[in-house]
């Protein structure tokens, strides 16, 4: 049986939602970590019942983490960043939902991350892993670069430089490219050449591209010309969004993400030596969040 609410008893549950998991994370007024739990993908693009469904079981999970109940979710103030609520329509539609919880606010993973990066609200976030985008909140002013999705956008990710890897080697084998040594990396990673690469790929996700980043950077480091391409197109784009976003004077800022700690050594020198390590996880940010504007919100109708 979980605890019965009191005046003080007020629980805060940060939610870092993306497109495969969701992480949660469980902590009292103290900020003190009580629980922690995991659920599915919860991206509404990918699926609105999904996701909603996602969240609850991993705040479910959270509660019993801690050796409460799922009713206990009436005490819960839950911040809640999720991938795909920067489309309006989306974010509406979550924003409104009849969640079990005390109060819920919502905002983009990337916000939660950001503010997790710097334990602050105010930086700036450049991520690059599966996908690829750029995020800067200062005194209350926001901008997002990117964060257009595989395979629209996400110049200088984990699957960008898969799918660019992969057009190369298919030229290459065609005669119609210059020669590279990725074409022999790509074989032997999935057991396939030229249009069997193709059928090998049939259907598959922004996550199977990116595992070939690898070979990517593999490659350039030998002095593949092809490969070093592809990674200074990457590495020029990513310092390019890190120029504008430092435009917006942000105390500080973090790369984020898998391919982060690879690309950043082929990002222009200026901009590299500037990156500040990330201070904390995102479903931390989230609860951050949740904090301050369950605060604000009391403050206000106090007033």
């Amino acid at each position: 049986m979980g605890r019965q609410p009191g005046i003080s008893d007020t629980l805060y549950l940060g939610i870092d939602g993306g497109g495969t998991k969701c992480r949660a994370v469980l902590v009292d007024e103290n900020n003190q970590v009580l629980g922690v739990g995991n659920g599915g993908p919860s991206n509404p693009y990918h699926g609105v019942a999904r996701a909603l469904e996602s969240i609850v079981n991993a705040s479910d999970n959270a509660l019993r983490n801690a050796g409460l109940t799922p009713a206990d979710k009436s005490r819960v103030v839950a911040g809640l960043g999720l991938a795909g609520v920067n489309l309006p329509s989306l974010f509406k539609i979550v924003d409104q939902w009849e969640h079990p919880y005390k109060a819920q606010y919502l905002t983009t993973d990337l916000h939660i991350a950001c503010i997790a990066a710097h334990e602050q609200d105010n930086g700036a976030v450049i991520v690059s892993g599966t996908g690829s985008c750029g995020f800067a909140h200062v005194d209350g002013k926001s901008l997002t670069l990117g964060a257009h999705g595989f395979p629209c956008g996400d110049v200088g990710s984990g699957a960008w430089m898969g799918l660019e890897c992969i057009k190369a080697v298919l030229l290459d084998s065609d005669g119609l490219g210059p020669q590279t040594a990725l074409t022999e990396l790509v074989a032997e990673q999935l057991q396939a050449r030229g249009i069997m690469i193709v059928e090998r790929l049939n259907g598959a996700k922004s996550s199977d591209y990116a595992k070939m980043a690898p070979l990517v950077f593999a490659a350039a480091e030998d002095g593949d010309e092809v490969a070093l391409a592809i990674v200074h197109a990457g590495a020029d784009y990513l310092t390019q969004v890190a120029r504008k976003l430092w435009e917006l004077n942000p105390p500080r800022m973090a790369m984020l993400g898998g391919v982060s700690t690879r690309i950043v050594d082929w990002m222009e020198a200026d901009i590299a030596s500037r990156m500040s390590k990330a201070l904390n996880q995102p479903e931390f940010g989230a609860v951050h969040f949740a904090r301050s504007s369950y605060a604000s919100e009391v403050v206000a109708v106090a007033q």
